[in-house]
């Protein structure tokens, strides 16, 4: 699958402090190319990483790009369906970027629907094996569509999860919203105001405003 700009934006905004929920145990539940996994591998020097991925062809990508990167010994490869799969411990930290689209037109190729409709794995599907799995005082982070953030408001109150933080993402500042980056916890008796970010990639010239630029230059070699 192709690496996109919005799912890198999505790992270089991971947590990493312990404050904002940086991690010693991550999951990546979906993990396509690795890009998360390396991502949070490169930026958080102490995590231990499994990264789980139905797709067998995938998952042999996903391998040799661990085995190409200096954090080889912290990231697992899990070839494996999550809803199927036991996990033997919790994880203080889960990330996906998981299928968008429900109940939408497919194309003619099967792993592409796969990776991009929730033909496999549904959002509350999902939303169940991170309660299932992480730690009482762990964090998840998703990438998300914006169209559905009230239907994705509503599972996270189903679920009992407390939203922390939403960033929303605009293609350029002349767009309107398309992704949400959405950190969460399970839900206790302390009352949590969500706080809301917003990030625009380019500016009205087609340029990374300095807000993106700032965020990814550790990871963009051009930036």
């Amino acid at each position: 699958m192709k690496v996109t700009t919005d799912a890198c934006l999505f790992g270089s905004l991971l947590p990493t402090s312990s404050k904002g929920g940086g991690a010693s145990n991550v999951l990546d539940i979906g993990t396509g190319t690795g890009l998360l996994s390396l991502m949070y591998a490169q930026k958080n020097t102490s995590a231990i990483i499994d990264a789980i991925e139905i797709d067998k062809e995938a998952a042999e990508q996903v391998k040799e790009n661990v085995l190409a990167s200096p954090w080889k010994e912290r990231i697992s490869v899990i070839n494996a369906d999550v809803k199927d799969y036991f996990f033997s411990k919790k994880y203080d930290l889960i990330i996906s970027n998981p299928p968008f689209y429900e109940n939408e037109l497919k194309g003619d190729n099967n792993k592409k629907n796969i990776a991009h409709h929730n033909e496999g794995l549904l959002l509350e599907e999902l939303l169940i094996i991170i309660k299932n799995n992480l730690n009482a005082n762990g964090r998840f982070c998703l990438l998300l569509p914006f169209k559905r953030i009230e239907e994705i408001k509503n599972l996270m109150l189903k679920n009992e999860f407390e939203i922390l933080n939403i960033t929303l993402l605009k293609q350029s500042v002349k767009h309107d919203y398309f992704r949400i980056i959405l950190m969460g916890k399970l839900k206790t008796e302390e009352t949590i105001k969500t706080e809301f970010d917003e990030i625009s990639i380019w500016n009205d010239k087609k340029e990374y405003t300095p807000e993106f630029t700032n965020i990814l230059k550790d990871y963009y070699l051009c930036l």
